[in-house]
């Protein structure tokens, strides 16, 4: 009798433990779920933006290259980016995947979040497509369609893949959950202001610097002529949407939210995201004003979006009041970087290499000096032993041994050193061939007549050739007017 008593108690717990897992999946799922739909909505906001900050007349061609990019990573995240990524073969390596290309033989070779395979492909699909964007805007209105749809595919399949697995794969040789981490601490950068923003950032900054600016961009003494965009209200509706999805971007790069640890880390990301951003577009807005006695509501949206993409690497391990600082600074920064491509005679209309590969590049350090201990045992319980012992967290607070800094400055160099060795011959062969750029009367045309047989305006009586159309900067050092009040 006591036998079967037993017996009956030992399978209803094993049911109930069943079912608890079962429950704790299903959640699980669902946040990456959602999670990867806010990160794929971004795309929206870049498209809103982009086509905002440019002039009407080249509208439809950055909405073309928006979509492009989502559509290009897909295929190609599918036929190698995700093995290149976290595929891990019968012989594995620290420089790149060798498995589940195509997603063959993913039930022997997946060691991903554990949240199911099917899962983690579409969320870091969605990351991968955000790196595959990113550069659209600093080679806007003046790129050539099939260069541009060349790069898509080149850093959705083999560029950013390898970056993500040298910080994100257990055999990568960069992050600090890698099986042997660099300094037996490692590079920490949870939802990828360098793998992501800096990727994508310094690409888009090669491809501007190589295609040359816009025709007028710059008079025949060097200054620089302003060349405003079309319509401030796009610009304020992408940054809204990108806002909104930046929630997805860096909470949900916890992965689950099942436990008590996780779901505090998860909750502290959208705190710190939020100051971080806030902090950034008023430090940008005040900026604006020190300068042009104007209040300028570009520049306020430029920081936000600044604040955001240094506090990705460092959202789930810093302080709130650190969050504020790492936005204020990532906006000041953002404004003298765009100062300087200027006199450098770099012509970046949405300023999106100054935006992510610079305040990325900030983001990165940012996480080496202001990582809070407590915090990095609660986001990675997993290495809390290897905390202890080698003192891992940011080289401000007392007694660190200032690894995790030198990973983060390692981490940095890497990600620039393959960037420009791969991304400085792909464009410099396009170039050769006379491929990189439109040719001149296309470009006074514009892409979207020239190129794409149409207006973004067709029938609204919006003519993109027209006096007084285009009304917005798109600069962040175009003078202000000071408006009344």
């Amino acid at each position: 009798m006591a036998s079967a008593i037993a017996t009956a108690i030992c399978d209803e717990l094993s049911t109930s433990a069943s079912s608890v897992a079962d429950v704790s999946l299903g959640v699980n799922t669902f946040l990456l779920l959602f999670g990867g739909a806010l990160v794929f909505l971004m795309h929206g906001g870049f498209a809103m933006l982009e086509a905002g900050a440019i002039r009407s007349k080249n509208a439809m061609n950055i909405l073309l290259q928006t979509i492009l990019d989502a559509a290009a990573a897909a295929i190609m995240w599918y036929c190698v980016g995700f093995g290149f990524a976290y595929g891990i073969g019968d012989k594995p390596n620290k420089f790149i995947g060798n498995a589940m290309f195509g997603l063959a033989r993913y039930k022997s070779h997946y060691t991903g979040s554990g949240m199911g395979m099917w899962t983690d492909f579409f969320f870091q699909w969605a990351f991968c497509a955000t790196a595959a964007t990113i550069p659209a805007g600093s080679v806007a209105e003046r790129f050539n369609f099939n260069a541009y749809m060349g790069y898509s595919i080149f850093i959705a399949g083999f560029v950013y893949p390898v970056v993500a697995h040298w910080a994100w794969c257990v055999e990568g040789w960069l992050g600090f959950g890698v099986n042997t981490p660099l300094f037996k601490a490692g590079y920490i950068d949870f939802a990828g202001s360098g793998v992501i923003h800096m990727t994508g950032g310094l690409a888009g900054l090669i491809g501007a610097t190589m295609v040359g600016p816009r025709l007028g961009r710059f008079d025949a003494d060097g200054n620089p002529v302003e060349m405003p965009g079309h319509s401030a209200i796009l610009v304020v509706l992408g940054t809204v949407l990108l806002w909104f999805g930046w929630y997805g971007f860096n909470p949900t790069s916890m992965l689950m939210i099942t436990s008590t640890p996780a779901a505090t880390v998860v909750g502290r990301a959208a705190v710190t995201t939020t100051l971080s951003g806030a902090a950034g577009g008023i430090a940008c807005l005040l900026n604006g004003f020190r300068r042009h006695r104007g209040w300028d509501l570009v520049g306020l949206c430029n920081g936000i979006l600044c604040g955001f993409v240094a506090i990705t690497a460092c959202c789930h391990v810093v302080e709130p009041w650190a969050a504020i600082l790492c936005g204020l600074v990532a906006g000041l920064w953002f404004d003298f970087l765009c100062w300087v491509l200027l006199k450098l005679k770099i012509d970046d209309p949405l300023s999106a290499g100054p935006m992510h590969f610079g305040t990325g590049m900030w983001g990165v350090f940012f996480t080496g000096l202001l990582a809070k201990q407590e915090y990095i045992k609660e986001a990675y319980t997993f290495r809390s032993d290897d905390v202890d012992a080698y003192h891992l967290y940011g080289a401000f607070y007392p007694h660190s041994s200032g690894k995790l800094l030198a990973s983060q400055v390692i981490g940095l160099l890497a990600i620039i050193g393959w960037v420009c060795g791969t991304m400085i011959p792909f464009f410099f062969i396009f170039k050769l061939a006379g491929a990189l750029r439109i040719p001149p009367e296309m470009e006074e045309m514009g892409l979207d007549r020239s190129k794409h047989g149409g207006s973004a305006y067709n029938g609204t009586g919006v003519s993109p050739s027209a006096p007084g159309n285009d009304v917005m900067r798109n600069q962040p050092s175009a003078k202000v007017l000071p408006l009344n009040g």
